[in-house]
């Protein structure tokens, strides 16, 4: 049994929706048991002591204990060309991403950028990761073997194209299915993986090719399914004239049974009401990426008007395309875009849609992303005063929030003083 003492904050409802008051339990004094690989209680520091006299105690003094932060949406193999200059969309993907792609064929270099990226992400308090691999089914075992060897829970799929990419990263309508199939079958339930089937986007597959891939997963349905919607107005444009009889992009992935409960639709800035009661209809997930969306200058998702229609909505980074690796910047993001649409988030809604709300839009609010007793003790440790301009904000607060704002805004991996996954400690 483990014992880590620090300031607590748990959920109780959806900030969103519930008063705040009412949706959190915070403890100045708080205290998380861990036994083996899950979250075994959690209260006031006092009271676990008391309860467990022969658990070891890691004391975290006035840093926060959280759950460790889930990134929703992430294109590992751009891990190298992350902050490159000036490109909108489909010019960026041309000139930074597929040439960078197109290498992930050779295992050793996938292994090797899979290594750093979970080092990287590790390191800013992420346990979770659902990331776009590229077409090589190289690309997806790198990518779990190095998740498993911390054990992490992370989601992941090959990527799959078969027009408008080079000639290096097109697969076919039947090794799209195949190669994914397979994948499916070797990584899905083991350890803490799964597998999600990953069509790029409508523009970079053939009718044919979004067919198998809809039957794959009609075949599955206990996999997600990711792939992006509505990011820009040229990529909308473009998909209105590949498939001319669809009523609008969304209709374009339901006509291939790419629409779903389990569907983690990216970006989706430009939705029109008809998408937007769709997509709320079937309980599919929208995913925010706030640095990203600025980056490359896609236009200011709606947070507020689709949480107030009820929408599921985790949060991401979208490296490489996305500018960092940290939740936190990515959270700061989010504010400075709700910001812009006028509707600011507080603190504690921040804190949920990096952390419960994200893994609620996984489907996965069961095991990850909160503090509650019987879930996987995947954790972050946040020191709240971790640089000087961060320390004398916060030694301002009048209350928790106003103390984790700071390292919101101006925090990045010097706030992360440890990381557990599965109930181990990656990083302290």
């Amino acid at each position: 049994m483990q014992l880590l003492l620090g300031q607590t904050v748990r959920f109780t409802a959806d900030p969103f929706k519930t008063p705040l008051p009412e949706s959190t339990i915070y403890e100045r004094r708080g205290a998380v048991a861990i036994n083996g690989d899950k979250i075994a209680d959690v209260g006031p520091a006092d009271d676990l002591r008391q309860k467990y006299p022969q658990a070891e105690v890691t004391e975290y003094g006035d840093a926060l204990i959280t759950p460790g932060f889930v990134d929703t949406h992430a294109h590992y193999p751009q891990t190298a060309i992350i902050a490159s200059w000036g490109k909108r969309l489909i010019d960026w993907l041309n000139s930074y991403t597929f040439p960078e792609e197109s290498r992930f064929g050779d295992p050793a270099h996938a292994a090797e950028i899979a290594e750093t990226y979970f080092d990287l992400v590790t390191a800013s308090g992420t346990t979770t990761t659902v990331s776009y691999c590229t077409i090589h089914p190289e690309s997806v075992d790198a990518y779990f073997t190095a998740a498993a060897k911390r054990g992490l829970r992370v989601l992941g799929g090959k990527t799959c194209m078969d027009r408008n990419a080079p000639d290096t990263l097109q697969d076919t309508v039947q090794s799209a299915y195949d190669d994914s199939k397979m994948l499916l079958e070797r990584w899905h339930g083991q350890d803490r993986l799964s597998y999600v089937i990953t069509p790029r986007f409508a523009p970079t597959s053939t009718p044919d090719q979004l067919a198998a891939l809809g039957a794959l997963w009609a075949e599955h349905p206990e996999v997600l399914m990711q792939t992006h919607i509505s990011e820009q107005h040229e990529e909308i444009a473009w998909v209105a004239d590949l498939f001319p009889e669809a009523r609008d992009y969304l209709d374009v992935y339901e006509r291939f049974g790419l629409l779903g409960s389990g569907a983690l639709l990216g970006h989706a800035i430009h939705l029109t009401d008809r998408e937007r009661d769709r997509i709320r209809e079937v309980e599919a997930s929208l995913i925010h990426c706030p640095t990203s969306n600025m980056f490359i200058g896609s236009g200011l998702f709606d947070m507020a008007g689709l949480m107030d229609q009820g929408h599921r909505i985790g949060l991401a980074t979208d490296t490489g395309g996305g500018s960092s690796f940290s939740m936190l910047r990515t959270m700061a993001a989010a504010y400075e875009v709700a910001q812009l649409r006028g509707h600011p988030l507080h603190p504690a809604q921040l804190w949920w849609l990096a952390t419960e709300g994200s893994a609620r839009a996984l489907r996965m609010d069961d095991r990850i992303g909160t503090l509650e007793a019987g879930t996987e003790a995947d954790l972050a440790v946040i020191d709240l005063a971790s640089t000087q301009a961060i320390a004398q904000r916060a030694a301002r607060a009048e209350d928790i929030w106003q103390a984790i704002f700071p390292t919101i805004m101006m925090g990045d991996d010097r706030a992360i003083k440890a990381v557990w996954a599965n109930g181990a400690c990656l990083k302290s």
